[in-house]
């Protein structure tokens, strides 16, 4: 969606779809709204209770028939296992799509954890092609006037012309770019603590090559699964900038990560959105 900087501070109900990597800001911006105005969609949050909500409950129930106790009581119906899942808790997703590797160490085998990779794709884009639903539910039935969309990092992998068309017609996409110093922080905070990423199948082929040959590994089976996360996301990172720049070029606009971090408030908001409309439709 392209439109001037008046139009965009005279839309009387604003539609924003926020892009960027997971430590970004996306959410802790969103949250800045004023939540009687702003109605918060989160595609991870649909893809978790929505379209992989039935996979996730099934692997949780998996995992627990291998306790003997825990299996007596599921095959009586004594007990039920649901989630508790929350916009600012999404570790059910994480833990469905898992890592690949070592089995005693958590880990999938790769054939499994490809399966689990592209059911995570089909629900993400059926998840973003929900948001024009979502919107006039915000407003028809909950009376929401405006609505943001908290993308999943892994939007800018979809290679799906179709969906980014979709958010386009339907939002005013923002891409919010990290500096370098900020870029760092999130890979070392992420090498720390390894969480399972999506992949497009032809890059995880290409680094699990790399990973097994520079480490002597002749099968994944034997790799420990945060090891491969931690090594190849600072790649995954530099892979995705590019893409969501190019996003941002064709359809939207591009709002710098340290201003988005000075936003206090809505009208903050609004007006860095409307400077980088006039200076990016020079």
């Amino acid at each position: 969606m392209r439109m001037s900087s008046e139009e965009f501070l005279q839309w009387n109900a604003k539609s924003i779809t926020l892009l960027a990597m997971s430590g970004a800001g996306k959410t802790t911006l969103a949250n800045k709204l004023p939540r009687e105005k702003w109605f918060h969609y989160s595609g991870d949050y649909r893809i978790g209770t929505k379209y992989l909500g039935e996979a996730i409950l099934d692997n949780i129930k998996r995992q627990a028939m291998d306790v003997p106790f825990l299996k007596d009581l599921l095959r009586s119906d004594s007990i039920y296992i649901g989630n508790n899942m929350s916009i600012d808790n999404l570790s059910p997703v994480s833990s469905f799509l898992a890592k690949v590797g070592d089995n005693a160490l958590g880990g999938l085998d790769l054939d499994e954890f490809k399966h689990r990779q592209k059911l995570h794709y089909h629900a993400e884009v059926a998840a973003m092609l929900d948001v024009d639903d979502f919107i006039d539910k915000a407003d028809n039935i909950y009376g929401y006037k405006h609505f943001i969309n908290d993308a999943g990092g892994s939007v800018c992998e979809l290679d799906d012309d179709h969906v980014l068309a979709h958010l386009a017609k339907h939002t005013l996409i923002i891409y919010i770019k990290t500096s370098a110093e900020h870029n760092q922080t999130i890979i070392d905070r992420a090498k720390s603590s390894p969480k399972p990423l999506y992949y497009r199948e032809e890059f995880l082929d290409q680094q699990l090559t790399e990973f097994m040959r520079e480490h002597n590994y002749h099968d994944t089976y034997h790799i420990p699964p945060d090891d491969f996360v931690s090594w190849v996301f600072p790649r995954l990172f530099a892979s995705r900038l590019p893409r969501y720049q190019a996003i941002a070029d064709q359809y939207g606009y591009t709002l710098d990560a340290t201003e988005v971090a000075n936003v206090a408030n809505e009208d903050d908001f609004m007006q860095l959105i409307a400077t980088a409309i006039d200076q990016q439709s020079r």
